[in-house]
């Protein structure tokens, strides 16, 4: 019984996702990291001491709006099929 040298078809690799899935992946990531860094701060150094800069618009409506349409945009990015074709 001889070795039987079969063979096997190349498989070429390909990415699940193409290139403008990558591009809103980064865009909603970039998003999701302002709102993180705009949500950031606004403590006392002492704790006796109470700072009204955390009920700021910026912390309590904007940064957390950012992070939700971060989100969206990845959610997006994930359904977003390249190959359809438009009409």
């Amino acid at each position: 019984m001889g070795k039987k040298n079969k063979q096997a078809p190349k498989q070429q690799r390909e990415f699940i996702f193409e290139k403008k899935n990558y591009i809103f992946l980064f865009i909603g990531l970039a998003f999701m990291a302002l709102g993180f860094i705009l949500m950031s701060g606004g403590g006392s150094d002492d704790p006796n001491v109470f700072n009204p800069d955390i009920y700021s618009f910026r912390r309590i409506r904007l940064a957390p709006t950012l992070v939700l349409i971060g989100l969206g945009i990845q959610i997006y990015a994930i359904l977003l099929n390249p190959k359809k074709k438009s009409r």
